[in-house]
């Protein structure tokens, strides 16, 4: 099973900034066949996807993630970060990493939330004065 543990949430005024790290392990867990992306969700409304990466390695974006957040991976793939800059309060939300095969995600579809099996419990952000 692959296993997923995020970190660095937490609260910050608007206008800040912070980085989440989603650590990757298991028995199944393969770097070569596993795509990683973030995921949120806030009180009262659906899951979200962030931010992603579909097969074709390219980063994909929420239109409101999109010029703020940058999704990236350590050099061995065993961690994916997003950094969070000039956050607003609607950012406020549980953020989740997730992993799926990467030959399912077909264009268009790096931030379908039912294209991936696995999920972590999340780490919250909170933006507020």
């Amino acid at each position: 099973q692959v296993q997923l543990a995020e970190s660095g949430g937490g609260s910050v005024q608007p206008g800040g900034s912070l980085r989440l790290s989603c650590a990757a392990s298991g028995y199944i867990y393969s770097t070569s066949r596993h795509c990683l992306a973030w995921f949120r969700q806030a009180p009262g409304k659906e899951r979200e996807g962030v931010a992603g990466t579909s097969r074709d390695g390219r980063p994909r974006y929420s239109d409101s993630a999109k010029g703020r957040f940058t999704i990236s991976k350590d050099n061995a793939g065993k961690t994916l970060y997003l950094q969070m800059d000039s956050l607003k309060p609607e950012d406020t939300a549980m953020y989740y990493c997730a992993a799926a095969v990467c030959s399912g995600l077909a264009g268009g579809m790096a931030l379908a939330a039912d294209m991936y099996h696995w999920w972590g419990q999340g780490t919250q952000v909170t933006v507020a004065s």
